[in-house]
């Protein structure tokens, strides 16, 4: 019998999951945690695949959890920006205000599935964007910048809990600065674009902060509050987010591409961020 709990989360009636429980788990004891979310405790460890793949098909998420995890137990937690804390890719969205939004996505993609590298990806996308009226990134954040469903639950318990919050992307300051004071994080650290007379000049200012950069700022950040990176958490999806999620003491791909699903600790792939709650030991039940 296994000692972990499983985490399942998803739209789901109860009673069908009950239903599916009672009739191909030989034991297992379910509570429900919230709307939404179960608790499953003494179930067969050799049941697990079967299990976690028939959620998968009903768009369920499950997750072993140790059942002494503790949400307080951890300090700090970075996320990416772009399809992570939000749910558009910003330099497409600006890239659509030129006509130029399938070519410049086409390269987003191109590096997120890690099939290019991101500092190569970065600077051709912004060339791209050579002559743009800095005015348009303005509208850009009030018209087209979207939280994904349960960022600021997941940040509004997170600072209750006293953890502290890093927005790390290999995005722009001009969208990080705005999110971090609206949603009241610790840090942010982006890329920040090159504007003379109030147009952008194609270019970033700076080294570009890629994959590795962002590994860097969590363990920086990190060691500057005094937290040991088993206590930190990273959430991205692409695979510029890797070096960051490897680092972490608990990694979540938030509906990632395959490179990452595969290679964080966990992934989110139906439900919002808040779904990192239960994961991460809070509202378990002894």
């Amino acid at each position: 019998m296994n000692t972990d709990f499983l985490i399942i989360q998803g739209n789901i009636p109860e009673a069908q999951l009950q239903d599916h429980l009672a009739e191909h788990l030989s034991s297992g004891s379910l509570v429900p945690l919230a709307p939404g979310v179960w608790q499953l405790a003494d179930w067969p460890e050799a049941d697990f695949p079967s299990l976690a793949a028939w959620c998968a098909s009903q768009r369920l998420d499950c997750a072993r959890v140790p059942s002494a995890r503790k949400l307080e137990h951890f300090g700090l937690l970075a996320m990416d920006m772009d399809s992570t804390l939000i749910a558009v890719e910003c330099i497409d969205e600006v890239a659509d205000m030129l006509g130029l939004k399938p070519q410049v996505a086409a390269i987003t993609q191109a590096a997120m599935r890690g099939e290019m590298a991101f500092a190569e990806s970065l600077t051709r996308r912004v060339a791209l964007l050579t002559g743009l009226d800095a005015n348009l990134l303005d509208r850009v954040y009030q018209e087209r910048v979207v939280l994904n469903p349960g960022a600021e639950r997941l940040i509004r318990r997170l600072q209750q809990t006293g953890i502290k919050t890093l927005l790390v992307s290999g995005g722009f300051t001009f969208f990080t600065s705005r999110l971090k004071e609206k949603l009241g994080l610790d840090f942010a650290a982006a890329n920040e674009l090159e504007i003379v007379n109030g147009r952008l000049t194609g270019r970033v200012l700076g080294d570009i902060l890629g994959a590795e950069a962002k590994a860097v700022h969590l363990k920086q950040t990190a060691e500057r509050l005094g937290i040991p990176l088993s206590a930190t958490v990273a959430v991205g999806d692409g695979a510029n987010d890797l070096p960051m999620l490897g680092s972490a003491g608990i990694s979540f791909a938030f509906r990632a591409k395959p490179v990452v699903r595969e290679k964080a600790a966990y992934a989110i792939n139906f439900n919002g961020l808040d779904a990192i709650l239960p994961v991460l030991g809070d509202g378990l039940e002894a």
